[in-house]
C-alpha cells in the first residue's frame, strides 16, 4: 500500500517537475570564494594580519624562549645540583603555561574578531545578492550544494557586484 503511493507520488513529480523546472531559475554562489577573493574580505584579512602582528610577535618570542630554556635545561640538567635543576625546571612549566595561555587567548581573540568582520561582509553579499536575484529574476540562489554546473554559477557576478560597492 506505501510502496505504491511513492511510485504514484514519484511518477507525478515526474511528469510535473519538467513543465516547473522550465521556468525555474536558478543560481549558484561559492560563497568560500566570496570571503576568500572579494574585495572587502582581503581588507579585512589584511586589516586583521596588522591588527594581531604584534600579539602574534610576541607569541613567537615567548615560544622561542621556552624552547632555548628547554635546550638549556636538557644540555645542563644532568650536571645541576637538585635545587637548581628542580627551580629551571618550574621556570620552564610557569613560561609554558604562560605560552599555552597567549596562544590560547590570541586564537580565541583572531576567532571573534575574523567573525566581526566576516559577518559584516555575509551581510554586504546577502544584500548583493538580493539585488542581483531581483533584478535578473532568479527564483533560487543556493550557497550550499554538492554540485552546481558553471551554467548557473554566478559568483564572479557576487564578486563584481561587492568589488563595484
Amino acid at each position: 500500500m506505501k510502496m505504491t503511493r511513492w511510485i504514484l507520488l514519484l511518477i507525478g513529480l515526474l511528469t510535473v517537475w519538467p513543465a516547473m523546472a522550465g521556468d525555474l531559475k536558478v543560481g549558484w554562489i561559492n560563497i568560500e570564494r566570496i570571503f576568500r577573493e572579494a574585495g572587502p574580505a582581503q581588507k579585512a584579512t589584511k586589516k586583521l594580519e596588522k591588527e594581531f602582528d604584534k600579539r602574534q610577535a610576541d607569541i613567537q618570542k615567548v615560544g622561542k624562549q621556552l624552547s632555548d630554556m628547554q635546550s638549556e635545561l636538557d644540555k645542563e640538567g644532568m650536571s645541576m645540583n637538585d635545587a637548581d635543576r628542580a627551580a629551571k625546571e618550574r621556570a620552564l612549566a610557569n613560561l609554558n603555561r604562560e605560552y599555552q595561555r597567549m596562544q590560547r587567548e590570541f586564537r580565541e581573540d583572531l576567532n571573534m574578531r575574523r567573525n566581526e568582520e566576516f559577518a559584516s561582509i555575509q551581510e554586504r553579499a546577502n544584500q548583493v545578492i538580493r539585488e542581483i536575484a531581483e533584478s535578473e529574476k532568479y527564483d533560487l540562489i543556493l550557497t550550499d550544494a554538492i554540485y552546481a554546473g558553471p551554467r548557473i554559477d554566478i559568483t564572479d557576478k557576487v564578486l563584481k557586484a561587492l568589488a563595484d560597492k
